[in-house]
């Protein structure tokens, strides 16, 4: 089974998206801030993560700069799943290590989920 970690403050797209997931047989593990996340992120070494830049107790860029430097878990595709479309932040993210840059308002669950299961050449 695919293992997915969502970085998300945002409760209620932390479950409808991770409900989403779950449908489609890929087990998500939660967290809510960038502390928390950057934590697990090396106690569970997830499949893909799925990372919002604004979070409280660490930035997402500093999570993602985190995650890319450590040995076991730099090799994790990271997918920033964020409302910020500033070109410099997308600059930053890519240059960063970021697998690539989603606009929440751009894209409907379903296709997040399209596209996280491209990520992990998933089938369900």
């Amino acid at each position: 089974m695919a293992k997915v970690l969502f970085i998300e403050d945002e409760s209620a797209l932390q479950k409808s998206l991770g409900d989403l997931l779950r449908q489609e047989g890929i087990e998500v593990i939660s967290a809510i801030d960038g502390e928390t996340g950057l934590r697990l992120a090396k106690e569970t070494l997830p499949d893909l993560i799925l990372l919002d830049l604004i979070l409280p107790r660490m930035h997402g860029l500093e999570v993602l700069k985190k995650i890319k430097e450590e040995e076991r878990t730099k090799d994790i595709p990271v997918v920033i799943l964020t409302n910020l479309e500033n070109l410099s932040d997308v600059e930053k993210a890519i240059e960063l290590g970021a697998t690539t840059y989603l606009v929440k308002a751009n894209y409907s669950l379903e296709e997040i989920v399209g596209k996280v299961k491209n990520f992990l050449n998933y089938e369900s």
